[in-house]
């Protein structure tokens, strides 16, 4: 039977995940700034179609590959856990619109106490909003919650890039436009599991290869949130390295001193750019859909897992984004 024949199975992605590159097709889908313009009818459309095929009700005139199509603008926009609509700024196709804009900006103005201030705030605010979006779990987090996260992952990333300012003041020009890689770096170890502390305190769910819900851990959740922080982190680092190394070799030239536009407007260009590979490549670098031993779990969850299944050796657990 060819790969076109083989029946669809819309539980799974449409690529191996068990592969980097299967996992980065993946995201290269659902990470699409062209997802962004479609109507709230094509979005509940494809909803639509998703459902009736996983309820066994193929849609009449649907290809595979229009099914396909529709899966996955349907994980561009709702949540794999809630099920729920994504607010629009939360999503992973903002991912790159969105910080091409505020990586330019942090770049591009970072000398001035107030501007480093406004990018920083604007960042994190961004941040915790496609923090709280793609949370994992099915778990509501409380607005109490949201702000204190919100608060204190603010101050400190505003205060590590202010902090990190006065102390390279004298040194190279190179290392004064490194800090907002440093700052934001900083950031995303503090703002991540504050924004997902309900995670960390009760628990993700665990599901078995069937996809089965066996239980919840707070081990599981300290890894989900472990490894995305490292894919934010390394996903940061070639527009906030690169272009700085770039911008300190050009921008002494004749044009951008003359027209002093250029240099923002070139930075946020190449964001836009580098920005457009490096979401996709750096949220594949671990799977969606990560897998745990139970043996590494609380002993508690263990012994409801063996309970359930003495068979159990391998469970599984939706990382977040």
């Amino acid at each position: 039977m060819s790969q076109s024949q083989k029946p669809l199975d819309l539980t799974e992605p449409r690529f191996d995940q068990s592969t980097y590159w299967g996992r980065a097709q993946h995201f290269f889908a659902v990470t699409n700034p062209l997802n962004l313009f479609k109507s709230e009818t094509e979005l509940n459309d494809a909803k639509r179609i998703v459902e009736a095929f996983r309820a066994g009700h193929r849609v009449d005139g649907k290809s595979d590959e229009q099914i396909w199509e529709a899966k996955y603008l349907y994980d561009s926009a709702f949540h794999p856990d809630t099920k729920e609509k994504m607010m629009l700024i939360g999503r992973m196709s903002f991912q790159v619109p969105g910080n091409m804009v505020i990586t330019g900006g942090m770049l591009a103005f970072y000398k001035s106490a107030p501007a480093v201030i406004f990018w920083q705030w604007f960042n994190q605010s961004f941040n915790a909003c496609v923090n709280y979006t793609n949370r994992s779990g099915d778990k509501p987090i409380t607005t109490n919650q949201l702000l204190t996260s919100y608060f204190i992952a603010t101050s400190s990333a505003t205060g590590t890039a202010l902090g990190l300012n006065m102390l390279v003041r004298k040194l190279p020009e190179l290392v004064g436009r490194l800090v907002p890689f440093a700052a934001v770096a900083a950031a995303n170890c503090i703002n991540l599991p504050f924004m997902r502390k309900n995670e960390l305190v009760e628990g993700i769910p665990l599901l078995d290869k069937d996809g089965n819900r066996v239980g919840q851990s707070r081990t599981a959740a300290k890894h989900a949130i472990a490894k995305v922080v490292v894919s934010r982190i390394v996903m940061a680092s070639p527009s906030m390295v690169l272009i700085p190394v770039i911008m300190n070799r050009i921008d002494k030239r004749p044009i951008f001193l003359k027209y002093k536009w250029m240099n923002p407007a070139v930075q946020t260009l190449l964001c836009g750019v580098i920005l457009c590979f490096a979401t996709p490549l750096c949220c594949a670098l671990f799977p969606q859909k990560s897998s745990i031993s139970v043996s590494s779990l609380e002993d508690d969850v263990q012994a409801e897992i063996r309970h359930r299944d003495p068979t159990l050796e391998v469970v599984y657990y939706n990382k977040g984004l």
